[in-house]
């Protein structure tokens, strides 16, 4: 059983409890909006339906992966920028062919640890820190 759509309930939660709302000064029990001074950034939006997250936001490793990436490589590790099937299904579905993989390398670890790229023909963009379990679509600024 997946616990994404526990997680995701969650998280919304958690977002109203922790939104930055007060109560009013007038003990009537009502709640209103903080000032707009301690708003949060609305959250990176992508195409796929699934989470994203900004390029600059993503660990230094994984940022380098996509420069390499943008550049054709050399990539340090054989496996990179072969098929990736999508048998987990998380991504949307295309032809075999259509996703290729790349290693984000791990601080610490001693062999390609869970952190990959995830690249489509169109050049979509996904990145996972938990080998594939999760995805969160690339996205940019000027996207």
């Amino acid at each position: 059983m997946s616990l994404r759509p526990l997680r995701v309930l969650l998280a919304l939660v958690l977002a109203v409890l922790l939104g930055g709302c007060s109560s009013s000064g007038g003990g009537t029990g009502t709640v209103t909006p903080a000032p707009s001074r301690t708003a949060v950034a609305a959250a990176p939006t992508g195409t796929s339906g699934l989470p994203a997250v900004r390029a600059a936001d993503l660990p230094p490793e994984a940022r380098k992966t996509l420069a390499l990436i943008a550049r054709g490589g050399p990539f340090p590790y054989a496996k990179d920028g072969t098929v990736f099937s999508n048998f987990e299904r998380i991504l949307p579905r295309e032809a075999r062919g259509y996703y290729h993989e790349y290693t984000v390398k791990t601080p610490g670890e001693h062999d390609r640890g869970a952190r990959r790229i995830v690249t489509g023909r169109n050049g979509e963009t996904y990145y996972t820190d938990d080998h594939y379990e999760t995805f969160r679509e690339v996205v940019t600024d000027d996207t």
